[in-house]
């Protein structure tokens, strides 16, 4: 039968995809960039399927186009001596079983829905392959506007997909734009929603292809994200030009409505107060952006820390002028035999950089272990002691025991070599990827006073000591800053920073706080060892006077 043939035909060109796949969908890809490899993996199968949903459907064109011909040329035939082709008894019987059978069978062709098994195929992949889910999108878009503001790059830079004059992907698509501002529109985020619906706006005028993204769509989020910041006017104008557009827009009528009131009012209440009407200033950025946590990231830290960040701030000659590198063996055995390059980044608080203390070898097998056990990164709740997910840390990490590979071990002994302390009583090697525009705002690692229940279930006091390993190199972006001694670590691969966070009284070093700068481009890979007091009152006892500084 021909049904049965083009079917067959059909099912020769579908092949078994063969994929890694994956039990469960993973929340929060974005959070950590190698789990965002395995996405690549989930593309390529599903533009493997669509490949091949393309080509049964062109194969069933081209049965049907073959069909139409072959019909065709036999009407044309027919049609040219109507009584001499229906003479002959055998032309008879073939009109006849073209209008009956065949007839029949090309319809059964042509309703078939060859793409169905396809479509099915990318249903069942959503229940088996990683996809990212709404929150990733969102969270992405939040990484891309962290970005946008901590290294002031110009929104049309990033549309034409440069990050700080470097041309990284291709020009984003009017589309992309839209749902860039969507997403910063989702979040209550007004500021970024009307630069990037500008964007999008600017681009769809210029564009000579066709989008699915009308001008109505932009102008409905860009006119009520104008009246948020404080522009009733351009509100109202751009509401006015949507209703050309889409006359019946309840939404705008509405809005409309409310914006003309608005006016209203603030005339005549200029009017009361003798105001001659001029515009007042524009709101400065600083005031209307969101800030993570106020209280612990207030506006002159944000802006140290940002322009750390953009490497804007440079150690004076009065700073760099008593750091120092040098070979060092810290009274250890076996450094006599291999010591240490260390490199001073400050004095006060005494913050240092050991160079190759890693090795590539050692960063893959640990980077191995920890992959497979990678959970979102958390943050200590001071009240509670609890750990806990935090918006402002974008990192997912994994703890690795000592026990589990010689080279965990390894890297333990090497940090009793470089900080003089014991690693007993030491947490676990943290193991960190950070996601798109990761990063990790100022904090201490220490705990305050006021945090009672922090460390408590460890039974090993405070954190004494950091040290900080660097896994991988990174592209732009990614410092470790400390706003407050206006001091900024670069990541190399393979070197590490050591600092102690409490002075030898046992009272913290409040000028430690750090943070992590986002990620612009590149992935950072990072490991860290917390040390804790017990255990070091031999290796680091106090002193006869306390050494920190009196406000303490």
């Amino acid at each position: 039968m021909m049904v049965s043939q083009f079917t067959k035909s059909l099912c020769g060109t579908i092949v078994v995809l063969s994929a890694v796949l994956i039990n469960v969908v993973r929340p929060e890809m974005f959070t950590a960039l190698v789990e965002m490899e395995a996405l690549l993996e989930t593309e390529a199968v599903l533009i493997t399927n669509l490949g091949q949903y393309i080509r049964a459907q062109e194969e069933k064109l081209k049965f049907l186009k073959k069909k139409s011909a072959e019909y065709q040329s036999e009407h044309n035939e027919a049609s040219a001596d109507i009584s001499g082709y229906l003479m002959n008894p055998i032309n008879a019987f073939l009109l006849t079983k073209r209008l009956t059978t065949d007839w029949r069978e090309v319809e059964t062709v042509m309703l078939h829905d060859v793409g169905s098994i396809f479509l099915e195929n990318v249903t069942n992949y959503r229940k088996v392959l990683q996809f990212p889910s709404d929150e990733d999108l969102n969270g992405a878009a939040v990484a891309l506007m962290r970005l946008q503001d901590t290294y002031k790059l110009d929104t049309a830079s990033v549309a034409r997909g440069e990050l700080n004059g470097i041309q990284y992907t291709t020009e984003l698509s009017v589309g992309d734009c839209f749902e860039l501002g969507r997403q910063s529109y989702i979040n209550g985020d007004y500021y970024h929603t009307v630069l990037w619906m500008r964007e999008a706006m600017d681009r769809l005028l210029r564009s000579e292809n066709a989008t699915s993204t009308t001008k109505a769509d932009i102008l409905e989020y860009l006119a009520f994200s104008t009246y948020k910041q404080g522009n009733v006017d351009s509100a109202l104008t751009m509401t006015n030009e949507l209703l050309e557009l889409n006359p019946d827009h309840e939404r705008a009528m509405g809005n409309k409505h409310y914006y003309e009131k608005e006016l209203a009012m603030q005339k005549m209440d200029r009017k009361l107060r003798g105001d001659d009407g001029s515009k007042d200033l524009d709101l400065d950025f600083e005031q209307i952006r969101a800030v993570s946590d106020p209280s612990k990231f207030d506006l002159p830290e944000r802006r140290l820390y940002e322009m750390l960040c953009r490497g804007e701030i440079k150690p004076s000659p009065i700073q760099l002028a008593p750091l120092r590198c040098r070979y060092v063996t810290n009274n250890r055995p076996f450094l006599r035999l291999a010591p240490l390059k260390l490199e001073e980044a400050n004095i006060k608080p005494y913050i240092v950089i050991y160079h190759d203390v890693m090795s590539d070898e050692e960063i893959e097998v640990i980077k191995k272990l920890a992959k497979p056990r990678f959970r979102r990164a958390t943050v200590q709740n001071h009240k509670t002691g609890e750990l806990e997910v935090a918006h402002y840390r974008i990192s997912k990490s994994a703890w690795l025991k000592d026990e589990e590979h010689e080279f965990v071990k390894r890297v333990g002994r090497r940090v009793e070599d470089m900080s003089g302390l014991s690693v007993d009583t030491a947490e676990e090697l943290q193991v960190v990827n950070y996601g798109i525009g990761g990063h990790y705002e100022p904090h201490f690692d220490f705990a305050r006073k006021e945090e009672t229940n922090a460390f408590k279930s460890l039974g090993t006091g405070n954190r004494i000591a950091t040290v900080l390993f660097y896994m991988s190199d990174v592209s732009q972006g990614g410092a470790t800053v400390f706003p407050s001694i206006r001091t900024a670590l670069w990541p190399k691969k393979g070197t590490a920073a050591f600092w102690h966070n409490l002075f030898a009284s046992g009272e913290g070093d409040y000028q430690t706080r750090h943070a992590a700068c986002p990620v612009l481009a590149g992935t950072k890979w990072v490991s860290n060892k917390w040390l804790h007091e017990r255990g070091q009152e031999q290796l680091r006892p106090c002193k006869l006077r306390p050494d920190h500084p009196p406000m303490y």
